[in-house]
């Protein structure tokens, strides 16, 4: 088996608490927003990493290309460290690992057209010059389904869906090979969401691109992700291929979320899992399995209490963190 283009190895991000004021009282302690994540994505792949807000994706996402410094872990691309790189290799990896934010407004500068926005990374990497630039803009355009006249159109002239493709092509402008899509559905309308959604699915195909796509929508990752990954409180807890995470979730966690999906068929019998409570703060995790709080698992004990539970395999590269994790758990009755 070859070597995964992305392989992300015990990735923790922690960020300090707040000090005390002018030295009074204790000052507060660190917040784990990621807290030893692993996994690898293959090239020409998609990995979904799914969770709640707060559970730290956004942070893994930020983390792995650099946006923010990591606490410890490594992040090899294609076998080097992205970590270890200086300034100079950094800048140059930057062509080969994009990002699509989940804001489309927030993403682009209002004061730029959209001509401009593509043009900048393009003549940054000096990946063209004169008309080969206005060409390179064109094909851009027309990969991502918009037309040529919104060239010279600036964001707040575009809808929702629209500014999410200029995103891509501005990702796309500098011929990447992972793309970390971060949420980048979850602002659009559910129509235009279908729309971008096989947008992505069919550059992957044309460009061979791998992705991290994240989302707390497990009906989302379904149409897009080879495997899946689900992070609660900093930490997996789930992962394997998508197909028999779906049919057969070990985690309590995974299977409350997957209870939430909307099934096609109304006379479909299902059992909603309602989670009690909010998720812990990552400055304070709560002992043993973070995630016991919560945990509807009807032979939740003492040991999940005290007992942190390891990542073990339960099926066929699927793993859980979970005490009762080689037990499938049904979300349909």
């Amino acid at each position: 088996m070859t070597a995964p283009l992305v392989d992300v190895r015990g990735l923790v991000k922690h960020f300090p608490g707040e000090r005390a004021f002018f030295g009074l009282g204790a000052a507060k302690p660190a917040v784990r927003a990621v807290d030893g994540v692993s996994f690898a994505i293959r090239e020409g792949t998609t990995l979904g990493l799914v969770g709640e807000s707060g559970s730290g994706k956004s942070t893994v996402a930020r983390t792995l290309l650099r946006l923010i410094e990591p606490t410890a872990g490594a992040v090899l691309f294609d076998g080097a460290d992205v970590l270890r790189l200086g300034r100079t290799e950094l800048r140059a990896l930057r062509r080969k690992m994009q990002i699509v934010f989940q804001d489309p407004y927030g993403s682009l500068n209002p004061r730029m057209t959209v001509r401009a926005t593509l043009r900048e990374p393009i003549v940054i990497h000096k990946l063209a010059v004169g008309d080969a630039i206005a060409k390179r803009v064109r094909t851009l355009l027309d990969e991502v389904g918009l037309d040529a006249q919104y060239a010279d159109a600036y964001p707040h002239e575009l809808s929702g869906g629209q500014r999410q493709r200029v995103g891509i092509a501005r990702a796309l402008s500098v011929e990447p090979r992972f793309i970390v899509c971060d949420e980048p559905v979850s602002a659009l309308d559910v129509s235009v969401q279908a729309q971008v959604l096989n947008l992505l699915a069919e550059l992957q195909r044309r460009h061979r691109l791998t992705y991290l796509f994240i989302a707390h929508d497990l009906a989302v990752v379904k149409h897009i992700a080879d495997e899946v990954a689900v992070m609660y409180l900093g930490k997996i807890v789930e992962r394997g291929p998508a197909e028999a995470l779906y049919r057969a979730p070990r985690h309590p966690y995974t299977a409350s979320l997957l209870s939430a999906v909307p099934v096609p068929d109304p006379a479909a019998p299902s059992r909603r899992i309602v989670l009690q409570g909010d998720v812990p703060s990552p400055a304070n995790p709560p002992p043993g399995c973070p995630f016991h709080p919560r945990c509807p698992h009807p032979k939740k004990n003492e040991r999940c209490r005290t007992e942190p539970p390891a990542l073990v395999e339960v099926a066929a590269g699927q793993i859980a963190a979970c005490h009762f994790a080689k037990e499938p758990m049904n979300t349909r009755e």
